[in-house]
């Protein structure tokens, strides 16, 4: 089993959301590998090895980072590099004297593959799975990545454009994924089904299916503080609010389970367990960062809901460094006034980035005022582009 996954705890009876409760299930690392050859237990549940100083933080001399999903495709964007950063496109799959017969697929929505390598030691880890699981296993074909070499899973945040391919995943893949997989997840939140609230188009927003998480036999692996992610990187955690911004509630959840999908109440933070509908907040939510050696932190938002600026700060403080290679990922600012936007990019400026990559909901104002702001760090990304960020020589 994977290293990072020290503490595990296992109830047969649903996840358990509450580290104070996790805790009450402490198995050694014997009953964890019993779990993984099949035991009786399910479903599997652990907790992420925690970051107690920044000493603990796993320096990587490599990393290269994949778009699966999003929602934007250029194929002739051509391949070069961004100083150090090796910037690779994914065009047209046509092979000699065969008509094509697939595209990469653009869907709102976001999934990221993450190579990273420490020495001759490499993981794997898909972050997100996108809105559909068509375009998910589409892409990930065309891009050559292998479900059989993944060493974990992670989600963002509990929204179905980012977790809506994952029953498809699970069920094209059954049998070939790593026994006992971690999936890393923010908290019990991420389970509470939800309902979209934006004006004029309220609706269902669907809820993670446990049964096919079960079914699969992951681990499920609560990420709630700073922690591992798959001996590599990190996870931030509950990201704490400390600057301007604002967190938007495109959404609300319920508390309780029906038909064993939802959260259950006992699990979630004490002033949401009694109520039924709760705006989001998104304490669930966390980023995940990479420190590659000589350059700093890698920092990836998939949606950035709880502020782009606190995201990267939450990182830097971890890591004890305040050192920023690239930020990345959807920052949420699409729905923000342009006054708010540039204040983002003042703010994230400071933060003396040397890559700025946005992509899914930044939204194209903010792609603008990078562009104008700090032309010489932005890059932009693209459906299938691959990252490459590497130590200096």
């Amino acid at each position: 089993m994977p290293r990072e996954i020290t503490a595990p705890h296992v109830a047969d009876d649903g996840y358990l959301g509450s580290r104070q409760r996790r805790r009450l299930f402490r198995a050694g690392a014997g009953s964890l590998a019993a779990l993984a050859a099949g035991g009786l237990f399910a479903p599997r549940v652990a907790e992420a090895k925690p970051i107690d100083s920044p000493a603990a933080v796993p320096i990587v001399d490599r990393l290269a980072l994949r778009v699966v999903t999003d929602s934007y495709h250029h194929a002739f964007e051509p391949s070069r590099a961004f100083g150090p950063v090796q910037v690779q496109r994914l065009g047209f799959a046509v092979a000699p004297r065969t008509p094509p017969r697939r595209t990469l697929q653009n869907e709102w929505g976001l999934s990221l593959h993450v190579e990273s390598a420490r020495g001759t030691e490499t993981r794997q880890v898909l972050i997100d799975f996108g809105y559909t699981p068509e375009a998910l296993l589409n892409n990930l074909l065309l891009a050559g990545i292998d479900a059989s070499k993944l060493d974990a899973l992670a989600l963002s945040h509990g929204h179905f454009d980012h977790f809506g391919g994952l029953v498809g995943f699970l069920e094209a893949n059954k049998g070939r994924l790593k026994s006992g997989l971690p999936f890393y997840l923010g908290s019990e939140e991420c389970f509470c089904t939800r309902e979209l609230n934006v004006p004029g188009e309220a609706g269902s927003f669907g809820a993670l299916d446990r049964q096919a998480i079960r079914d699969a036999g992951l681990t499920v692996t609560f990420a709630d503080r700073p922690s591992v992610l798959a001996d590599h990187g990190f996870s931030t955690g509950v990201i704490a609010r400390n600057s301007f911004e604002r967190v938007l509630s495109p959404t609300r959840m319920t508390v309780g389970m029906v038909g064993g999908l939802g959260c259950a109440p006992e699990k979630l933070p004490e002033a949401k367990r009694n109520l039924t509908l709760v705006p989001d907040d998104f304490e669930h939510e966390q980023a995940f960062a990479y420190h590659v050696r000589g350059r700093g932190l890698v920092v990836m938002t998939s949606c950035g809901h709880r502020g782009i600026v606190n995201s990267v700060r939450a990182a830097l403080k971890i890591a004890g460094t305040d050192r920023l290679h690239a930020v990345l990922g959807g920052f949420h600012l699409a729905p923000h006034p342009v006054e708010y936007q540039k204040q983002t990019a003042a703010e994230l400026k400071a933060l003396n980035p040397d890559f700025v990559i946005p992509m899914h909901c930044s939204g194209e104002t903010f792609i603008a005022i990078v562009q104008a702001e700090m032309p010489d760090k932005f890059i932009r990304s693209s459906t299938g582009t691959r990252f490459v960020f590497s130590a200096p020589a």
